[in-house]
């Protein structure tokens, strides 16, 4: 008779074992479970943990390793745990976290020179975020436009706001009053009263809104939200000149597209000229919250102390971070790799239109990219997920990528290979014309969560 060694009973007892034995329950982490219990539902967020980042990729609780093309939405621009930017948050940390702006600190004059610097502005107010640098710069606008005779507490003749349909500028209250979205602005009526929206970059329907009742056009550089459509020249320059005829402000919202995403320190600096204000925030401090207000002299001499503030704006840390975060793209040159990149990017993505016909149009400004499809865009951000890619789609029909501006070009190819999986690999879901929602610009963008 054949024995069966101990080995081989080993193996047939635990087979033995798992068929009658059903499979242990997955715990639920408790986390997701707190969360759920006691966040606002103010996100639809994936039931993963992510627990740290290393360079371009994200971990998650399971150990699970992601490329990251989406960047905390252009917040991490040098990717995760850069050592210089580690190292400063260490330093700081242990000298002082924050000081009031009752005082000056080591880190706000010099981070506010390198950016006036940038820029090719003169004065810098910081703030905690974006959404709040939006804020700000309507208060200055409106302030601007108030002639001295006319009585505080009284509504000035240039008081309108000409902003963009298809925009999206933050969530306090001045800010959804100035974005197109309906279902970001419609629910918190009635809004700040003054701001009206042109079709973007329609000329005509600028100059038959502007009159000398407008105390500011704004308008982002590049929609994000709205699906990564950049302003034309032509938008730009007419923008510029009513604004210099009638005294009003050219505020640029380069929240999104600033600080480098573009190949250039700011997305207007592909123009001739340079608007009043421009606002910056997501990659400034490299993933700690900082937002800035940059503007001119002439604005500037309108400030005087106790007309705008805040507690936590410009503290010790986050300035340093922010000062070691433009050294690093100067030093490093990111800016040649950011503009290299791309062009591997859109060259990849070309091919890739040309093999799926139901991409609809790639649409590119540096590492800021947009892929627009013919379909839904959610299954395919679901199904790159489920592949270690980090997308995100905005609009309904657009991926947007967001990868930092460190990324390598092998990290490119590695991209190119899992999104030519996940446009394989994806079923279908409704196009825009089953759906009767549209891809265009000139409908209300049904944005992602900036």
């Amino acid at each position: 008779m054949m024995r069966t060694s101990p080995k081989k009973k080993s193996v047939t007892r635990a087979a033995s074992k798992s068929k009658h034995s059903s499979a242990p329950a997955v715990k639920a982490d408790a986390r997701l479970l707190d969360a759920e219990k006691f966040l606002l539902p103010t996100y639809k967020r994936q039931p993963v943990v992510m627990t740290h980042g290393r360079g371009t990729y994200v971990f998650d609780a399971t150990g699970k390793k992601y490329l990251d093309f989406l960047g905390g939405i252009a917040v991490n621009a040098l990717g995760h745990a850069h050592q210089r930017i580690v190292k400063v948050i260490r330093r700081e940390a242990a000298r002082a976290i924050h000081l009031s702006n009752l005082y000056y600190n080591a880190y706000q004059g010099p981070l506010a020179r390198k950016l006036a610097a940038w820029s090719g502005l003169d004065r810098v107010f910081f703030a905690n975020s974006g959404t709040e640098a939006i804020d700000g710069a309507m208060k200055l606008a409106r302030l601007f436009g108030r002639n001295t005779e006319e009585a505080m507490g009284t509504t000035p003749k240039k008081h309108r706001f000409l902003t963009m349909e298809n925009s999206f500028h933050g969530r306090t209250f001045g800010a959804i009053s100035v974005t197109s979205t309906e279902k970001y602005r419609l629910p918190f009526a009635p809004v700040v009263p003054g701001a009206e929206f042109v079709r973007f970059n329609d000329v005509a329907d600028l100059e038959s809104k502007f009159d000398d009742t407008v105390c500011a056009i704004l308008l982002e550089t590049i929609q994000g939200e709205g699906g990564i459509y950049p302003v034309s020249e032509d938008f730009w320059n007419r923008a510029r000149a009513l604004t210099a005829q009638y005294g009003a402000l050219l505020i640029a919202d380069e929240i999104q597209c600033g600080l480098g995403r573009t190949g250039r320190y700011f997305a207007y600096q592909k123009f001739s000229s340079k608007p009043d204000i421009a606002l910056v925030a997501k990659p400034l401090a490299a993933g700690l919250p900082l937002g800035a207000i940059l503007t001119t002299e002439a604005v500037a001499a309108k400030v005087s102390p106790g007309m705008h503030g805040t507690t936590f704006g410009g503290g010790p840390l986050a300035c340093a971070v922010a000062l070691e975060f433009l050294k690093i793209v100067e030093e490093e040159k990111l800016l040649e790799n950011i503009r290299a990149r791309s062009t591997e990017l859109r060259e990849g993505l070309t091919k890739l239109a040309a093999q799926f016909d139901f991409i609809r149009e790639i649409r590119a400004e540096g590492l800021m990219i947009g892929v627009e499809l013919s379909i839904e865009g959610a299954p395919f951000v679901a199904e790159a997920m489920q592949r270690g890619l980090l997308i995100n789609c905005t609009h309904d029909f657009t991926l947007r990528l967001l990868p930092p501006f460190n990324i390598t070009r092998a990290q490119v190819r590695e991209f190119l290979r899992l999104f030519e999986l996940v446009l394989a690999t994806t079923p279908r879901q409704a196009s825009a014309s089953d759906s009767g929602k549209t891809a265009n610009p000139a409908r209300a963008a049904h944005a992602a969560a900036r």
